[in-house]
């Protein structure tokens, strides 16, 4: 570099001069251009838009188009003209930008309004940029509303905002609407590609991919972050020195952490993680990001979501290799899991453990434990820990099961249960859902025979889940039998079983029991222990569809404690013999 030349950062070296450089807003500048070569120009217009995106570039651009002396055959500005170099320089009369920021005031706005007076000298119009409009006070908006609303012909308003929400309806229903959209990864790889020959840097395409992904969709965060890249790798610009100076974790730990995954590697999961934490990187930005790779996953999936991804096209092809390892469902259950790892971190007091379950259940999903290690539905959720863990006893019922579908008969279901060696019978038996009353001897196999429930906490006992959902028809005495049955088992929670003896059964459909209490001390034992309670009673029942839920009874009576004073009067007047011997001992009533 010359001793004269000065270094110009890259956002402002390429900053777009014309309509056809600014960088993913084609359809935008395409209504612009042909607006000004038929002449049908807006006395106002707003650009809204995230940050970085070309909203003022494009100002400029227009205010420059609009004015040009010999514009060319596409409809650009030819930029040579005293018009177009005025303007370049920043010194041009005819183009006046206001940053509502620093400048929001009513005096701000009225000397803004004088200069819209004066004609422009040079050119056909005056064009006053206003950025960060919605900055304005609620006074500066009235006094410009005048003014905005019936401009002289030759000046024109663009407003520029981050913030549309913010602008008030009489300023909008004023101006025409141009709404700048993010800018994609695709795109901006693109520019950086022309801006790292043109600085003569030598750039890895994947590490262009991360810096586009880092800008979050502003191509003016985008140059900036190649400047500080390109500075700090010497002008060579690595996928490794990408990853390093923007302190972004590199996509081969979250590929390795699928495949331990897919495996139901646990041991390999863990070892990846200290990887990740000895690098110096937060467990909650893991988390994020290990969320954001499944949902990549998920999304390369389907063929017809694949345009939802904003990454390079290798790591597209990666993401497209990687998802066929495992079902569709798998990345729902996962995506629910880092929430809730995600959710309660802050909250958390050891969040590396919270992380390292997160991961474990990850593994367990394909590869669940087996008996009697797979009761995983009984602990707490990693979700908050004030949050009710019932979700059984939520206020609406369980949805009926379809009916009309084939499935075993309680005879082959029993003998899967018992583990016997007797091959089951091979016929099935369709019948549909019976409703709750219905009297027919045939359809309810239970009828006559009492279900017999085994209390001792033997490994031949632990029943033996499956994948498909039972459903076997059950009776009341069924039910109250599995009710003591539970009681009997848990002897230790005083609690609970004094709140169980009172509380009413009250059945409202097949697989639906409201229990009703009196007060909400019992209302909360009861929906402490209701994950546990109907665990225990699906299992007995050998019915997955069955529902509880907790309530206050309104229609119980409910005891008002008295004052004392009052409550001595009462017992007086229920008791005559005492009030004499009170008044024997002169005794008085405080």
């Amino acid at each position: 570099m010359s001793e004269n030349s000065q270094y110009i950062v890259s956002a402002r070296k390429y900053r777009p001069a014309s309509f056809a450089t600014v960088v993913g807003q084609k359809n935008l500048t395409a209504t612009l251009k042909n607006s000004i070569s038929s002449g049908r120009l807006a006395q106002a217009y707003l650009f809204c838009g995230p940050r970085g995106v070309g909203k003022t570039s494009c100002a400029r651009i227009f205010a420059r188009t609009i004015n040009c002396l010999a514009p060319t055959p596409d409809g650009e500005a030819c930029g040579e003209c005293d018009s177009c170099m005025a303007i370049t320089r920043g010194n041009s009369f005819n183009l006046i930008e206001l940053d509502a920021a620093s400048n929001n005031s009513v005096d701000d706005i009225r000397n803004l309004i004088e200069q819209v007076n004066v004609p422009p000298q040079q050119g056909k119009y005056k064009v006053f940029i206003i950025d960060e409009v919605h900055m304005l006070s609620s006074q500066a908006f009235n006094a410009f509303l005048k003014t905005l609303e019936e401009p002289p012909k030759y000046a024109i308003f663009i407003l520029a905002t981050t913030e549309k929400h913010k602008v008030i309806p009489t300023i909008l229903s004023r101006c025409q609407i141009y709404d700048f959209k993010r800018i994609t990864v695709d795109d901006m790889v693109e520019h950086l590609k022309y801006v790292a020959s043109d600085r003569g840097v030598e750039a890895d395409p994947r590490a262009l991919g991360i810096i586009a992904r880092k800008a979050d969709g502003a191509m003016r965060d985008a140059l900036s972050i190649f400047d500080q890249v390109a500075a700090s790798s010497g002008g060579n610009i690595t996928y490794e020195s990408a990853i390093d100076n923007l302190n972004v974790l590199d996509y081969d730990f979250y590929f390795r952490h699928v495949d331990t995954f897919a495996s139901g590697d646990v041991s390999g999961a863990l070892l990846i993680y200290k990887e990740i934490r000895d690098k110096g990187f937060d467990s909650l930005f893991f988390i994020n990001g290990l969320a954001g790779h499944v949902r990549d996953l998920m999304v390369a999936a389907d063929q017809r979501t694949i345009p939802l991804l904003e990454v390079d096209t290798e790591t597209a092809e990666s993401l497209k290799a990687q998802t066929a390892r495992l079902p569709l469902q798998w990345y729902y259950a996962a995506m629910r899991i880092l929430n809730d790892a995600d959710y309660s971190y802050r909250t958390s007091s050891n969040k590396q453990l919270l992380v390292e379950v997160a991961l474990i259940r990850l593994c367990q999903l394909l590869k669940p434990a087996t008996p009697p290690f797979d009761l995983a539905e009984d602990l707490p959720s990693l979700r908050n820990p004030m949050e009710k863990a019932v979700t059984v006893s939520s206020r609406t019922p369980a949805p009926t099961p379809t009916p009309d579908r084939t499935e075993e008969t309680p005879a082959v279901k029993e003998n899967l249960h018992s583990g016997s060696t007797e091959k089951p019978q091979e016929r099935t038996e369709t019948h549909p859902q019976q409703s709750y009353g219905q009297k027919n001897e045939n359809k309810h196999p239970l009828k006559g025979r009492p279900r017999s429930f085994r209390l001792s906490d033997k490994p031949e006992d632990t029943p033996v889940h499956t994948l498909e959902k039972r459903d076997t028809p059950f009776t009341d005495e069924d039910f109250e039998r599995a009710w003591q049955a539970f009681m009997s088992r848990n002897s230790d929670m005083h609690i609970l079983l004094s709140t169980m003896r009172v509380a009413k059964r009250e059945r409202k459909s097949d697989t639906y029991y409201s229990l009703l209490v009196e007060h909400p001390a019992q209302l909360q034992a009861l929906e402490s222990s209701m994950q546990k309670l109907a665990t225990f009673i699906r299992e007995q029942l050998q019915n997955d569809f069955l529902t509880l839920e907790a309530d206050i009874d309104e229609k119980a009576e409910v005891f008002k404690p008295l004052p004392p004073q009052e409550f001595l009067k009462k017992i007086i007047s229920e008791n005559p013999a005492l009030g004499e011997f009170l008044q024997m001992i002169d005794a008085e009533l405080a």
